[in-house]
């Protein structure tokens, strides 16, 4: 079979909350009718992604059009899950024209494309591109860089210490897999500060790669589909922090736990709970639905740092119990039980 009569699929990364579901909606709603498959993995064990994409209200997008899997971070997990689901979609009576796979904020990118090579799918999948959504704002920030004087300091109290800045190497992993870049949330930005970021990605990439603009993940399929980069193919051009590692890579630099939270009482008031909250604990990334005094629809709020954003997105149903859930990731050593009474809530233990 040749890599034009294969399958093609594009694998959507970048780092927590960059906007990747984002982008990935806006792509299903202007699919025009093409069967696209989407697998959407994320870290914690609350589906809010899949959810909702399920309620993008994408015309001719079937349930089993969107196989979300919560376990942890496809990276890991390529055998025992990820396989196995792409061996199903093949073998649909209808299988998908295009799969488009959204991995965990925390996933390595070249983890997955070695698992184009086993024999059960390298002939009958290619690898079109890789697409790393970048938050432009939380690289202007710094989130991802090093602090040189830090490293210097902790290296003269300790010469045997071997630097790991876990943020810092997802981020490089994704951006030295990309074909695309996509420079998201750059409304956020002045024109000096995105020219900046721009530079500092092209730095960190290992080789040219194209950068392409973004306000809410609105960027034309034309772009993002039909790249042809055959990327399984190609993995010596991008290298890994973890390429010693035999593909292994664990995230014991971060965790993840989900809160309950009651009915809130304003939308004002929960986003300031929020923000302070993430403050406070240096909380990376929450996410997840609360229900509102009030209000018939279900609130959802996504946040990155201390920048949140919301909306109404479905109706609440007549038996559905009116409280949330938010999933919370950070880096190892967060006090989820303080975190969980910071938001009014209780830990979910199943």
């Amino acid at each position: 079979m040749t890599i034009a009569s294969r399958v093609p699929v594009t694998i959507i990364t970048g780092f927590l909350g960059a906007g990747k579901t984002t982008l990935l909606r806006n792509l299903l709603q202007r699919a025009a009718g093409h069967r696209i498959a989407v697998v959407v993995n994320e870290f914690g064990s609350l589906g809010i992604d899949g959810e909702i994409l399920r309620g993008c209200g994408v015309e001719g997008c079937k349930e089993d059009d969107i196989v979300e899997l919560t376990n942890g971070c496809l990276c890991c997990t390529v055998a025992d899950d990820f396989l196995p689901i792409m061996e199903a979609l093949l073998d649909r009576a209808d299988p998908p024209e295009h799969v488009v796979i959204e991995t965990s904020g925390l996933a390595l990118p070249k983890p997955l494309l070695k698992a184009f090579g086993w024999p059960t799918v390298r002939n009958r999948m290619t690898v079109d591109g890789v697409i790393t959504v970048v938050d432009a704002p939380a690289v202007a920030a710094g989130r991802f860089a090093d602090d040189p004087e830090a490293i210097a300091q902790q290296r003269a109290a300790d010469p045997s210490l071997d630097h790991d800045n876990p943020l810092a190497e997802v981020f490089e992993d994704q951006i030295n897999a990309a074909d695309l870049v996509v420079l998201n949330k750059t409304d956020l930005l002045d024109a000096d500060a995105l020219t900046r970021v721009e530079d500092e990605i092209r730095h960190t990439a290992p080789r040219p790669v194209q950068i392409v603009r973004a306000t809410e993940g609105k960027v034309d399929p034309a772009i993002l589909l039909g790249i042809g980069a055959a990327a399984e193919a190609d993995l010596a051009a991008r290298p890994s922090h973890h390429d010693a590692e035999d593909g292994e890579h664990e995230h014991d630099d971060f965790e993840s736990f989900v809160v309950r939270v009651p009915e809130q009482h304003s939308v004002e008031q929960f986003l300031t709970l929020l923000q302070d909250t993430a403050r406070r604990y240096d909380v990376l990334r929450m996410k997840g639905f609360a229900a509102v005094a009030g209000k018939a629809m279900r609130l959802a709020v996504q946040g990155v740092g201390v920048r949140f954003r919301h909306e109404f997105d479905r109706p609440l149903s007549a038996n559905e119990k009116r409280e949330g859930r938010i999933v919370v990731i950070g880096q190892k050593g967060l006090d989820a039980a303080s975190i969980a009474k910071a938001l009014g809530g209780t830990l979910v233990t199943a």
